[in-house]
């Protein structure tokens, strides 16, 4: 018997909304930043056991180390290849 992961959301983000704590993430869930505007994605944590997902923050942790001044973790792709990225991790 086969399960379904939950469809990723994309919120807007903006600087007040980093402050404010009327942004909250489901438990279970994890925020990312992605791409040159910082867009904010939703993501199962079951993601983080995924090989693919598990090779990004490779990069992650390349390119911005551990400490990011916006205190989320950050992706280094582009938004397209990011939702095709997780698209295919739905789908499996």
């Amino acid at each position: 018997m086969g399960f379904r992961l939950p469809r990723i959301r994309r919120a807007s983000f903006t600087a007040t909304q980093a402050a404010s704590k009327s942004v909250e993430v489901p438990k279970c869930y994890l925020a990312v930043y992605v791409g040159e505007e910082m867009k904010r994605f939703i993501i199962p944590i079951s993601y983080l056991n995924q090989p693919l997902f598990q090779e990004l923050l490779s990069q992650a942790e390349e390119e911005f180390g551990y400490h990011h001044p916006m205190g989320g973790l950050t992706i280094p792709c582009r938004e397209d290849v990011f939702i095709e990225l997780t698209s295919h991790l739905k789908g499996q």
